[in-house]
């Protein structure tokens, strides 16, 4: 048999081994045989690199040390999803379901606890693995996902697919870990999630080899070739990957309810953390049809377990203000652990919600992690307190410049009004420079603090005045941090102006609704004239939104701030990528059936290069079907429909 043929008949043979042993859990060969042919395989690509395939399992053994992860543009937008933290929730969720879907039927899924990842494959084998990032942009770890075993590096068919999942640490390698880590005097991971995020960027890929991570792949990010959520994770089984079992149908509340509590039941005995269940709509049109909104597809929601709480006790209280003015109490408490973190502080959030839960400092306290995160107060023990605790004194003046706060009736937080107050301003730039908006490395907030206490800046538009002198005359900061820095600024100037816009800190503008707007607008002299009703023909963009925009830009303070801003040479126009204009533009498109002189990434690309909104299902707001050989369903409820028809033949040709 020549190298050739032997080498690719061993690759095959071991990862179909490898496939039975670790997503199937059904071994067929003794780990001595597996072992056998695995060296084998080694020394014929050792003699004959040349003939080493890119799914050969030798990949998986780690010996690369990266240098770094690049950014990676993801092609489809990844939403995350909304969540709901009671029954009560839960039932509001499904009851805008049922204003748009008469009789929905749902799938119903455990949320795995680990860490977002994207797998992009063609013609069936893995080219690109990156993490989620901001769903925009993510980060390039394929080395480092090619180690976790249970991921194919070839599918059984040889498709174009992009498919989402979550990679995560078994309990088991979890314990195994940070016993380890401990023997080598390490300080041990706080939990399986912290563990895996830490895994999957490690540089050193020996690392992630050995760490066994696993995967569960859930969700197909690319055009689906299916009708239902159940069987895009069947296609999924078919072509190699891991999907979770634990899956139920529900058609109401009462049915998806009892499936939580079946898994709230079944929680600690499972070999993998979660932390709560996920519930979609099954049917692929009627979630095109319910669509998204910014943030989170309408067509799904996580339900998240009750939170663990602990006790401990309220020592003082401080009160900061943010960028927007608003003054937040946090309670500074006797350190606890919590869901396997210590905690000594805890958000208070405003003066409304001290009072409505009469929260005094000497209260004992439960305390719990908000959305697994941010550590809030959820009782005081009233039990438990001592007699004659005074009331929470509550400021009415502002911690930082003094000015009377105001209590307007309209919201539940204090609020600071005085547009000079530096606490605010100096934490707009901290926000300004954030790697989420202009990215400015090392202005931190030390730097920002000593920057305003030598009353070199007061607002954005002075960091672009900033001199190598002015940086220098800082206490602690030497000659080539503060030329890092300069250039850091320098840098900035290029950003696309979606960051500008985000850095800016308007209210209701997060980082998606930033790109929604210069994709829109082009630029920020054209946002910055637009009326409200031009600005709420944005899908998912509402009245809010164009209020805000609206009448921020009609301030004076507005258009000088952008003046400055151009005239320091900042970039204000919108350098993204930009959906072509064209025959299709405005108009929905379905890919299905197979393609046969191009790839469905080709024919995704020529659509969109005419403007198409290209879409994974059939509805009544599709425009167009593109239907290869074996279309199937979604071609006979096109026709049913009266929905227009292409052949491969006809897009090739336009």
């Amino acid at each position: 048999m020549n190298p050739e043929t032997e080498i690719k008949e061993l690759t095959e043979q071991l990862n179909r081994y490898a496939y039975e042993y670790y997503t199937l859990d059904k071994p067929t060969v003794e780990d001595a045989e597996y072992d056998r042919l695995y060296r084998k395989l080694e020394e014929l690509e050792s003699a004959n690199p040349n003939l080493v395939r890119a799914d050969s399992p030798t990949h998986r053994t780690g010996d690369v040390v990266l240098s770094g992860f690049e950014k990676f543009q993801h092609p489809y937008n990844l939403y995350s999803l909304g969540d709901v933290f009671s029954k009560e929730e839960l039932a509001e969720w499904e009851a805008r379901i049922r204003k748009s879907i008469d009789e929905p039927e749902y799938i119903c899924e455990l949320k795995i606890d680990g860490l977002s990842l994207s797998l992009y494959y063609e013609a069936g084998q893995l080219v690109t693995a990156a993490t989620r990032g901001d769903g925009s942009i993510g980060e390039n770890i394929t080395e480092n996902v090619k180690r976790i075993k249970d991921v194919p590096l070839s599918l059984s068919e040889p498709v174009d697919i992009v498919v989402r999942g979550e990679a995560y640490l078994p309990r088991q390698n979890f314990a195994k870990l940070n016993a380890e880590r401990e023997l080598d005097g390490l300080q041990p991971f706080a939990n399986p999630r912290n563990a895996a995020a830490g895994t999957l960027r490690q540089l050193d890929t020996k690392v992630v080899a050995k760490r066994g991570l696993a995967t569960f792949l859930y969700q197909e990010a690319s055009p689906a070739t299916n009708n239902t959520q159940e069987e895009v994770l069947e296609y999924f089984e078919k072509l190699g990957l891991v999907v979770n079992p634990e899956r139920v149908f529900a058609k109401n509340l009462d049915e998806i309810w009892a499936f939580i509590e079946k898994v709230t039941a079944m929680r600690d005995e499972l070999a993998y953390d979660i932390d709560g269940v996920v519930i979609k709509v099954n049917n692929l049109a009627e979630q095109e049809e319910l669509g998204f909104t910014v943030k989170a597809p309408r067509w799904a929601i996580a339900y998240k377990f009750p939170a663990e709480l602990a006790e401990t006790e309220i020592l003082s209280v401080d009160w900061t203000v943010g960028r927007t003015g608003v003054v937040t109490p946090t309670a500074n408490m006797t350190p606890v652990i919590l869901a396997q973190t210590t905690v000594a502080r805890a958000t208070l959030h405003n003066v409304d919600n001290i009072k409505e839960k009469d929260i005094r400092i000497g209260d004992k306290v439960l305390i719990y992690k908000a959305g697994d995160i941010i550590p809030a107060v959820q009782r005081v023990l009233f039990d438990k307190r001592p007699e004659n605790l005074p009331e929470m004194e509550i400021p009415t003046h502002c911690p930082e410049c003094q000015s009377e706060l105001v209590h307007y009736e309209d919201e539940v937080a204090l609020r600071c009004v005085n547009p000079l107050c530096p606490a605010q301003n100096r934490e707009k730039l901290i926000h300004f420079a954030s790697r989420g908006a202009m990215n400015i490395a090392g202005l931190g907030q030390s730097i920002v603090s000593s920057l305003f206490e030598a009353q070199l800046i007061r607002d954005v538009a002075d960091l672009y005045k900033l001199t190598l002198s002015d940086l220098l005359s800082l206490d602690k900061i030497q000659e080539k941090s503060a030329e890092k820095l300069l250039a850091a600024i320098e840098a900035s100037k290029g950003n696309s102006a979606e960051k500008l816009l985000f850095g800016l800190g308007i209210r209701h503008i997060g980082a998606k609704v930033a790109k929604l707007l210069l994709e829109r607008f082009g630029d920020l002299r054209k946002l910055s004239q637009a009326s409200m009703e031009e600005i709420a023909e944005i899908p998912t963009i509402g009245q809010a939104v164009s209020e805000t925009i609206v009448s921020y830009f009609a301030t004076d303070g507005a258009k000088t701030l952008l003046d400055e801003l151009e005239g320091a040479g900042l970039n204000l126009a919108y350098a993204g990528p930009v959906k072509a204009e064209g025959p299709l533009s405005g108009q929905k498109v379905v890919l299905t059936g197979k393609l046969t002189s191009m790839t469905r990434l080709e024919a995704k690309e020529k659509l969109e290069s005419l403007g198409a909104d290209v879409s994974s299902s059939v509805s009544k707001n599709t425009a167009l079907v593109v239907a290869g050989a074996d279309a199937g369903s979604k071609l006979t409820k096109a026709q049913e429909l009266g929905i227009k028809v292409w052949s491969e033949e006809d897009l090739l040709n336009y």
